[in-house]
């Protein structure tokens, strides 16, 4: 019954031309993306402990290491070799390519900045089951959907730039010490419009009904329930209640 009312709606509303699917994608972003969450208003407005830090380090690790394995999922998927050209792109920027550090190792020195480990955070030691199962249902949308559902679940690119840009100044204001450990963010404010820029017009062109092209939309406002979800898991094992479970990380300041 759902599809059959999706689909009737489809074809009364048309085709969603390339502005305004942008428009709506964007939409999607202003209302669910995570730059509102309350972990994120905490960190921009300086009142985040340090442990705190090092516990959104640490399990933020793990979502940014399975980028590159979401994006070789769908790379394998596209049968068109301009694609995969195209896409690769993503694999290289994060894994890095043998001559330049990629977007993981990056990463691994925001968390050392915050004074972890890099070999526990490479292990995942302490991670969040609650980050393990969003970030892998991650991977089970781009692994179990269209391939237009999985490039369309990308589009969080659109509006990311904006919250790097604050992300980035927010740390450099409130917590000086992470200053040298923000190359993963400076890297992103060109990869990330660029990327974007190619999804959204294969999801455009390769959209044929408006049925498929709802069906994009919702992949990013799932992705951005994933996002979500793995802050909602942060919070509650850091901030409020702050109950980690059995075997996460634990914060050591007395503030937290």
């Amino acid at each position: 019954m759902a599809i059959r009312s999706l689909e009737s709606e489809s074809r009364a509303a048309g085709l969603l031309s390339l502005d305004e699917l942008r428009v709506m994608l964007r939409a999607v972003g202003e209302q669910r993306y995570h730059h509102k969450h309350p972990f994120h208003l905490l960190m921009h407005e300086g009142k985040l402990s340090h442990s705190q830090l090092q516990a959104w380090a640490l399990n933020r690790y793990y979502y940014q290491s399975m980028i590159p394995i979401k994006d070789s999922i769908i790379l394998s998927r596209g049968p068109d070799p301009v694609f995969r050209r195209a896409w690769r792109k993503r694999v290289v920027d994060h894994d890095g390519d043998g001559s330049s550090e990629g977007g993981i190792q990056r990463w691994l020195k925001l968390a050392e900045a915050t004074g972890l480990n890099a070999d526990d955070v490479r292990a995942g030691k302490g991670i969040l089951p609650a980050t393990r199962f969003a970030v892998n249902e991650y991977l089970n949308i781009v692994r179990n959907r269209s391939l237009l559902e999985a490039v369309a679940s990308s589009l969080t690119e659109l509006f990311s730039r904006d919250l790097i840009s604050l992300r980035m100044e927010k740390l450099r204001q409130h917590y000086g010490w992470l200053s040298g450990g923000l190359d993963y963010f400076e890297a992103r404010l060109r990869q990330a419009p660029e990327d974007a820029h190619f999804a959204i017009n294969y999801v455009y062109e390769h959209a044929k009904t408006r049925v498929e092209q709802e069906l994009a939309i919702q992949a990013l406002r799932d992705k951005c329930d994933i996002l979500w979800a793995q802050l909602d898991a942060l919070y509650f094992a850091y901030v409020q209640p702050a109950w980690p479970p059995p075997g996460a990380f634990r914060m050591k300041d007395a503030e937290a």
